[in-house]
């Protein structure tokens, strides 16, 4: 299979590139940097430029599947500038795959995008499903209806779109864990704001697994990229410590002290969402990190 990959340098695009090749998948992987175009067997790189609309057309060639992971961090303070950068980078890169698309002739037949559970309005009760369509009145709600009305898009030519709503991904090269687990290291580490706030998080291999499961199974639609048993906010922190062997003793972080430090940004450590992973389980997708205490064992044991 020929994958076209956007985001292929980030945390996930990296193990999803790995396993893809281990399979005998031939990437190509767009880059606005030129310096980091490469051409190896099975991988090539070509350059774009979303803020200018460039994008070199011989990416496409021989193209089946798009896997769309590019976008800005959202761990970064949320300026006004950097607001725009953050939704500028998921609906202009995506505007420009279609554009280019729908401009000349292609052989892709499934879009598939990045997506985020933050969709989901905050809750302490309510299990979202992939049938849910309430959308949170957030920053970040109002970026992932963008994000995935930007994919829906690609519908217009006849191709097969799913939209991948994904969770607190752990993994040891970067995004949450690193960061929780930091203070925990130094013997500071604490729950956050009440510490009831549901984290419903994925092993970076299932994540990788999924997107292997989505293409090479043609599955389409919205799916929750989560594990069955997402944890409270308190209870990933205590298992981190465990795992790590550090005690933990000192009162949760206020939430109005986060609000001061982070500001609007807050929401990412005080809300959160309890997650279904209904559509997977249905789907027969195994799960190898089916529980916390063994997907932290595995990322954070020496």
């Amino acid at each position: 299979m020929n994958i076209l990959i956007t985001g292929a340098t980030g945390v996930i695009g990296t193990h999803l590139v790995k396993a893809c090749l281990s399979k005998g998948h031939r990437i190509h992987f767009l880059t606005t940097r030129k310096e980091k175009i490469e051409s190896k067997t099975n991988y090539k790189g070509f350059y774009w430029n979303p803020d200018t609309g460039e994008v070199d057309n011989q990416a496409f060639k021989d193209v089946t599947v798009i896997i769309h992971l590019a976008g800005a961090s959202i761990s970064k303070r949320w300026t006004k500038s950097y607001k725009k950068v953050i939704l500028d980078s998921r609906i202009k890169t995506a505007k420009l795959l279609f554009t280019a698309m729908q401009n000349n002739e292609h052989s892709v037949t499934h879009f598939v995008s990045a997506s985020g559970v933050s969709i989901y309005p905050p809750s302490f009760t309510k299990f979202y499903t992939e049938e849910d369509n309430e959308v949170d009145n957030s920053f970040l709600g109002e970026v992932v209806k963008a994000w995935e009305d930007a994919a829906n898009q690609f519908k217009q030519l006849g191709i097969k779109v799913t939209k991948v709503r994904t969770g607190l991904v752990l993994a040891t090269e970067g995004g949450a864990l690193p960061a929780i687990a930091a203070p925990v290291r130094k013997g500071v580490g604490a729950p956050l704001g009440s510490g009831n706030q549901w984290q419903s998080w994925i092993h970076i291999d299932d994540m990788t697994n999924i997107y292997l499961n989505i293409i090479e199974n043609g599955w389409g639609g919205t799916i929750n990229a989560v594990s069955p048993n997402p944890a409270t906010n308190k209870r990933l922190t205590k298992l981190i410590a465990k795992t790590l062997k550090k005690p933990l003793w000192l009162p949760n972080v206020p939430a109005f002290v986060l609000k001061l430090l982070l500001g609007e940004m807050s929401m990412l450590v005080l809300q959160g969402q309890l997650v279904s992973s209904k559509r997977l389980e249905e789907a027969g997708f195994s799960f190898r990190f089916f529980n916390l205490e063994s997907a932290l064992d595995d990322l954070l044991k020496d």
